[in-house]
This record gives structure tokens, C-alpha cells and sequence, in this order.
């Protein structure tokens, strides 16, 4: 699946470079278009921005970004050089003139050839010529640098950006004699691939820089872009169920589709960098760093139970730590994301045990299919949550806890429904037009309710209707939402057929029915947990020119006072277990090892250095987990990678070996004893903690108020 920002980044290292006497010029019919998307921008957008010579010079800026985000091939001359345009893009677009783009592109192209050219040719000679020993750093930003002044500055660069690939390949071990001819692959496989690309390419890049400078997710889809939605959004592809973008050479995963393979497989995760893809279980990896994101897409789509592997990188600053992660191809099944529930006794402040319901939402999703048909058991989040509610209080269930974690949302009606399971009645969701219009839904009429106390869990990557949802509960005070701020996405696309192609538009924005926007924001919670997510990196505040949080007239609402009184308390009681459980302590010290690794900006080119690094992260990784193994009483390893080795008394039966064996068993395997302990889950414990807190809040006497009637911020 490919993310709605991605579409500027058709380019990057590898478009289109043809001959001179070919040079691509633009169709009538992506004027015509870029003509009807300029009046649908200024139109039918929320925030009804005018196309002026301000958003022309920001407009220009972006292309030039988009096509050469490192700075890597155009210099300041050529940068000064497309000025002539920096006020003139707007009114040239309102006649389809695409004269800029492709000038600016041609300019690139020849840049591109030459440099790709040379460094193809000259490549062996400069990696049999590094000097590791030397004191020197690639920043990892390209914002960081300004535009080279002059050829010789610019050599300097990619001199340094081939040094750190060489060190990266040689501190992974790969023999001295490969790496000259890795790096000529890579290179040789983008001039190879520049001939793919046409005059839709250009137009695509041109009209997405355009675009998201009105929000990030709206977008200019290519007709081939467009299919590629649609096939996305039906599910009907098989693939690992992954929402992919480009950052710079990089292919990034921003988020996994709940149930789908890579989320089952468990090894993936958001943030994670693709710089190889290999077919089958032995097939060769091929190296997609500074690959287009479509041809990536179709790399890793194919046949369905087929393995697709995938050589990743943590992030830029860990380009040493690769590892690869074998994932088996299916479809993302909608029966796979429905709700489900487990029963846990936990014990709360007293030591009384408690049962506390868990219900996991990966989704808000509905058949409408089967609906539309008449079916009476058509599926949907609101019917499926019903029955689990009801079963797990027929096992005596005294609270439940909501978990969306990772649920990017759905269905609004959904939404809507869900929270209708849990109050009276009354509205649940603001929607706010482009004209300003506000449009209220919510639960109609009184109705039976669930009346226990909740607890909603959330993270940054609970977007869109889990903001709705777990927002209502919060103002509704009908429960305690916990867990991290969730992503942010606050607003509502709509898709206009254009002459080429298809624009997606942001037409709306949610607001809760406190007045305050789910968007840019998200959804505080009332007591935070450590995340592991990078807030600078997922999540709508790090997309670039993100729609603003602000506020409405919020709504007259009743107020159920479920927590309000006890929160203080829960949360000091949530304190004092975090600072002394291993596992929040474990999560914790990660959360803080992530931030210092997030806060790198330029990679050592020196080897003593860089080895130094990258020993000082796995030092710090392995001290954190034995920290942990100590307070629980485990074996503490010698190496992260003793974890890896320990082996599964299952897996090792399967294969005919009897459990005696194993005391004598060589090569890494470990005794009965530690190989079960090895094999043990790590604890879910943020969910663990949650029904801790709603635990306590029953000890507590956690129950509905007398419902009152509020419409105060």
C-alpha cells in the first residue's frame, strides 16, 4: 500500500534522463489539468487558499525539493537559475503552461545522467581509495546543508556518500572484493530504470508539490497512481499489508494494516527502512535504495503463501544494523480484523482480584456489501463489539478496556455506533465544511448502554475514527483514556475526477463535541505511557504543512463523571508501579534510547568512530534487556544475539528431537529449563498496565455519577 504523502517522490534518484533531441515536453491534457485541479484546490479545499505568488514561490520550492531532496544534483547556480519563476507558477498553471516544470526537470535530468554516469565509471577507483581513518561525517538531513556553490563541493559529497555505503557494506561484513560491484549495481539499476518514465511522471511530481502544500494528504494521482489506490482500498491485491512512502533514497514503512502479514509476522515495524527485497526463502536480496516507491510496491507484491524478504534498517542513523524480515504474502481478510476479547484477572490496590474485560479493535470496518444485499448478520465493529461485551459480562467481566492501539480508523459510522454502546445518548462528532457548514452525528435515541467503567488504549498510530471514538468517551467522561497521543488526523478526503488522473482533496475536519479538532493534535490521554514511536517522525504534526488543531462551539453533552474524581490518585498509583515493574522499565529505558538515537545528525565516516557507534547502541540495547532478565529473575545474555539463537522445545519436538536431548545439545541450543523460559512472550505490558489502572479504579469505587449536562470547554 503505498501512504498519501508518497507521491512526491516518484522521483528522487530515478526518473526519466533521455538524449537532448528527446527531451520530454508536457500533453495538452496535463495542462488541461493542471488548470481544473488549481480551480478544485482553491475551491473545494478546507482552507480555500488562493493559488498567489506566494504559494507559486512555495510551489517552486517544493518541486525543487521534491526532485533533489539531498541536494545531491543541483548546485546553487542552477537553483538561482529557476528564480525566474519563483512568482510566476500561478498564473502560468491557470493556463495549463507547464513550461516550468519541464525546463527545471530537463535541468535535473542532465544533472542526473552525468553524476550517475561518473560515479558508474569512477566508483571502484574511490573505494579502493577511502581512508577510514580519516575524521569526517555525512549529515543525514538534507535540510541541514545548503546547496553546493560549485561542482568541486558537490563531487565532495557524493565522494562521502559512497564512502558511507562502502563502510556501511564493510561493518556488515560484506567481502572487501563486493563491494565495489554492489555499489555499481545499485547505480547501473537506476540509469537502467530512467527510461520507464514519461510525461505523466513529470506532471505527477510537479502537481503533488502543488498539492500537499495545501495539507499532506491531499494529492494528485496519476492514472496509474489512481489504479493503485483503488486496488488498495478494495484489498483485493496480495501483498504484506504495509503503508509505504519514500523518504529520500529510503522506502519507509508508516504503518501496517492490522491482521495483515507483516502484522502478524511480528518483526516489521512503522519507521523501518527498506533497503532490500529478496523472493522465495534463498533468493538473492536486490538492492532498492533510491528505487521509484512503485517499482518497490511491485517488488514486494506477488503470488499468494509465496515468502517476499525484506532487508530493513531501524532508521537512517542505524545504517549498520540490517536484518531481514521473510514474510508470507496473503490477503488482508476482513474477518482477520474484527474485533476480539480475552478475559484477565487482575489484581487491583486491595489485592482483590479482578476480571477485566479486553476488547482489540484493529479496525472500524463494515460490510457494506452485505449489507446492501439485506444480509441480517453483515458484519460491522458496533454489532461484533456488542457480543463480546455481552459474553465477557456473562464471565463476570467488571470493567472493559478498549484497546485501539495501531487502528488507523474506517467507518465514521462506525465510530459513531461504537460509542453509541457505551452512553445514553447524544452527539458524538462535529464535521465542519469547507464552508463552514457544521454537520453533527451521534447516538439519536435512548437506548440500553453499557454502564461499567472503560478504559480506552491508544498510541500514535490510533488515527481518524479512534480519535472520534476514544475523543467522545474522553468528553462524554464515560472513561479514562490512556496510552500515547494519538496520530492526529482530523480530516475528510474527497476524490474529483480530472481529465488525467484523480485529485484527492481534504473537504472537511472532525471536531469532537467539546469544540476542540482531533486534528494536528490528536487526542491527549488522561495518563501517559512510554512510546516507542517518534512523534518528530509518525503522526500528522510530522507531515509537512499539516492542517492547524483549533476549536468550535463545542455541543451541550451530558456528563458521565465515570473517572474524574479519581484520576489524581490512578495516576500516582500508575507512577509508583512503572518505576518499579521491569517491564515499563524495560520500555522506558527503550523510549530513552530511541531518543538519543533519533537525535543523530550525521553518520561518522571514520571506522574506529562509526564502530564505536554502533557498539555503543547494541551495549545499550543489551544492557536494557539484561536489566530487565535481572529484575525477573532470568539468565542474563552475553550478546543480543543469544537471544535469537535460544531455540523452541516445540519446534525442536516437531523435528523428532526428544526433550532429554537438549541437555546435551550443542552449538548455541540451551537445556530444557532456559528454553522454555526463552520462548515465553514478552508481556503486553501496556495492556497489562491498563487493566492494572481500571482495576484500581473499581477498588476505588469507580462508577457512573449522576450524569450531568455540560457545554464547557
Amino acid at each position: 500500500m503505498i501512504h498519501p504523502k508518497t507521491t512526491r517522490w516518484l522521483a528522487l534518484l530515478c526518473l526519466l534522463c533521455l538524449p537532448n533531441s528527446w527531451a520530454l515536453a508536457p500533453e495538452a491534457i496535463q495542462g488541461q489539468t493542471l488548470e481544473e485541479m488549481i480551480e478544485a484546490l482553491q475551491s473545494r479545499h478546507y482552507e480555500g487558499k488562493a493559488y498567489d505568488d506566494a504559494l507559486s514561490a512555495a510551489h517552486l520550492d517544493a518541486y525543487i525539493d521534491a526532485l533533489d531532496p539531498q541536494k545531491m544534483f543541483f548546485t546553487r547556480e542552477d537553483v538561482e537559475g529557476f528564480q525566474t519563476w519563483r512568482t510566476q507558477l500561478d498564473d502560468l498553471g491557470r493556463e495549463g503552461d507547464l513550461a516550468p516544470a519541464f525546463s527545471i526537470f530537463e535541468r535535473y535530468q542532465q544533472n542526473l545522467t552525468t553524476r550517475l554516469g561518473s560515479v558508474v565509471e569512477n566508483l571502484p577507483d574511490m573505494v579502493a581509495a577511502f581512508d577510514y581513518t580519516l575524521v569526517e561525517y555525512l549529515p543525514l538531513n538534507g535540510d541541514d546543508v545548503a546547496w553546493a556553490g560549485n561542482t568541486a563541493e558537490l563531487d565532495d559529497r557524493w565522494r562521502k556518500r559512497i564512502k558511507n555505503q562502502a563502510l556501511s557494506l564493510k561493518l556488515a561484513e560484506k567481502p572487501a572484493d563486493e563491494i565495489a560491484p554492489t555499489l555499481v549495481r545499485r547505480y547501473k539499476n537506476q540509469l537502467n530504470r530512467l527510461d520507464q518514465y514519461n510525461e505523466r511522471d513529470v506532471f505527477a511530481i510537479y502537481a503533488n508539490a502543488l498539492a500537499e502544500l495545501y495539507d499532506p494528504h491531499t494529492a494528485y494521482f496519476s492514472p496509474r497512481r489512481a489504479e493503485n489506490f483503488d486496488i488498495n482500498m478494495s484489498l483485493s491485491f496480495d501483498g504484506i499489508g504495509a503503508v509505504l512512502q519514500v523518504d529520500d533514497e529510503y522506502t519507509k514503512v508508516v504503518r501496517l494494516v492490522p491482521a495483515g502479514p507483516a502484522d502478524k509476522q511480528g518483526e516489521l515495524k512503522p519507521s523501518d527502512l527498506i533497503i532490500g527485497v529478496g523472493q522465495g526463502d534463498e533468493g538473492p536480496i536486490e538492492d532498492v535504495i533510491g528505487w521509484r516507491l512503485d517499482e518497490v510496491v511491485d517488488l514486494i507484491r506477488g503470488p499468494r503463501e509465496t515468502t517476499v524478504r525484506l532487508e530493513v534498517i531501524p532508521d537512517k542513523g542505524k545504517t549498520d544494523q540490517r536484518h531481514v524480515v521473510a514474510i508470507e504474502r496473503n490477503k488482508v481478510k476482513l474477518e482477520e480484523q474484527a474485533a476480539q476479547s480475552e478475559l484477565l484477572e487482575i489484581e487491583d490496590v486491595d489485592g482483590e482480584l479482578r476480571k477485566i474485560g479486553i476488547i482489540e479493535i484493529p479496525a472500524f470496518y463494515i460490510d457494506f456489501a452485505a449489507l446492501r444485499r439485506g444480509e441480517e448478520d453483515y458484519k460491522s465493529t458496533t454489532r461484533d463489539v456488542r457480543k463480546l461485551i455481552e459474553g465477557l459480562q456473562a464471565e463476570g467481566a467488571e470493567g472493559l478496556v478498549i484497546d485501539l492501539r495501531n487502528n488507523g480508523g474506517g467507518s465514521l459510522q462506525e465510530a459513531n455506533d461504537l460509542t453509541g454502546l457505551f452512553i445514553e445518548y447524544g452527539p458524538t462528532v462535529q464535521i465542519r465544511s469547507a464552508e463552514r457548514r457544521v454537520w453533527r452525528d451521534g447516538k439519536r435515541r435512548r437506548s440500553a448502554y453499557y454502564e461499567g467503567p472503560v478504559a480506552v488504549l491508544i498510541n500514535r498510530l490510533s488515527a481518524s475514527a479512534s480519535e472520534i471514538f476514544a475523543g467522545a468517551i474522553q468528553d462524554y467522561g464515560r472513561g479514562i483514556v490512556l496510552g500515547d497521543r494519538s496520530f492526529g488526523k482530523g480530516t475528510v478526503q474527497t476524490l474529483l475526477g480530472m481529465p488525467e488522473g484523480q485529485l484527492k482533496v481534504t473537504e472537511s475536519k472532525f471536531y469532537r463535541i467539546s469544540g476542540d479538532s482531533t486534528q494536528h493534535r490528536g487526542v491527549v490521554p488522561d495518563i501517559d505511557f512510554p512510546s516507542l514511536f517518534d512523534a518528530g517522525e509518525i503522526g500528522e504534526s510530522a507531515l509537512d504543512n499539516a492542517l492547524d488543531w483549533d476549536q468550535i462551539s463545542p455541543v451541550r453533552h451530558r456528563e458521565y463523571g465515570m473517572f474524574s474524581s479519581l484520576l489524581p490518585t490512578l495516576e500516582q498509583r500508575h507512577r509508583n508501579r512503572a518505576q518499579s515493574d521491569p517491564d515499563f522499565v524495560y520500555l522506558t529505558d527503550q523510549v530513552a534510547m530511541a531518543a538519543e538515537t533519533q537525535g543523530l545528525k550525521a553518520l561518522p565516516l571514520n571506522e574506529v568512530e562509526r564502530v564505536a557507534l554502533r557498539d555503543s547502541q547494541e551495549n545499550r540495547a543489551l544492557a536494557i534487556e539484561n536489566k530487565r532478565r535481572e529484575a525477573l529473575g532470568m539468565d542474563t545474555l552475553e550478546s543480543l544475539r543469544d537471544e535469537d539463537e535460544m531455540v523452541s522445545l516445540d519446534e525442536s519436538d516437531e523435528e523428532g528431537m526428544e526433550p532429554t536431548e537438549l541437555s546435551n545439545a550443542q552449538d548455541g541450543e540451551l537445556p530444557v529449563a532456559e528454553t522454555e523460559e526463552a520462548v515465553d512472550e514478552d508481556p503486553d505490558v501496556l495492556l497489562l498496565e491498563a487493566g492494572r489502572i481500571l482495576a484500581d479504579a473499581l477498588a476505588l469505587g469507580g462508577r457512573a455519577a449522576s450524569p450531568t449536562v455540560t457545554a464547557q470547554r
